[in-house]
């Protein structure tokens, strides 16, 4: 089983859809029938699930969505893009208590900027869509074990992997600037930073 697609409560469907197509996301789908009923669907970049919302989706509350994970592989980079479409995002935080993540923005158990060792799971950013639906980015670099599915790596189109192989490039980009020098084996980590991402 595999989810999919989340519903996320809107009151303004037009206008949610101009900040998501901001945002860069996918546009799926924008369909609209007799009885008033009204999808449409995104998915965000190299993500195998995507948001639904519209009219008639969903007995939820406008805005009462919270904790919507957006995991990404550079929290810092992550934000900075968010922050130069014109996204209102947080700044960089990590927990300094279980559950900080989830506490309002200034909230005394986060700590500034990314997790000090920037270890996996513990660097945040927030940001809100416009009806409040609260969505938080994740670093995540290295899973736990039993993560990682071992089931083959697949790519729907060629733009999909296109943008794969990009978010590759600019991530070996900075593991090459750790390394200090160029990478011969970088077909070996990009084979295994795609198939990471895609078990994401």
């Amino acid at each position: 089983m595999k989810i999919e697609a989340v519903a996320v409560p809107v009151s303004d469907v037009d206008r949610s859809k101009v900040f998501y197509t901001d945002l860069g996301w996918r546009l799926d789908a924008d369909f609209a029938f007799d009885n008033g009923f009204r999808i449409v669907q995104f998915t965000p970049p190299g993500s195998p699930c995507s948001v639904q919302f519209g009219m008639n989706v969903t007995v939820a509350p406008p805005g009462s969505a919270r904790g919507l994970y957006l995991v990404v592989s550079d929290i810092v980079a992550a934000r900075d893009e968010l922050a130069a479409r014109g996204v209102k995002v947080s700044d960089v935080f990590h927990i300094e208590a279980p559950g900080a993540q989830f506490q309002p923005e200034g909230s005394p158990s986060r700590g500034a900027g990314p997790e000090p060792e920037r270890g996996s799971y513990g660097s945040f950013a927030t940001f809100a869509d416009p009806d409040g639906n609260v969505w938080l980015l994740q670093e995540v670099t290295t899973r736990l074990p039993g993560r990682v599915d071992d089931a083959p790596t697949s790519y729907a189109s060629v733009d999909e992997l296109r943008q794969a192989l990009e978010r590759a490039a600019a991530a070996h980009g900075e593991h090459e600037k750790s390394l200090g020098r160029r990478d011969d084996d970088w077909p070996e980590w990009y084979a295994a930073y795609m198939v990471a991402e895609r078990s994401d």
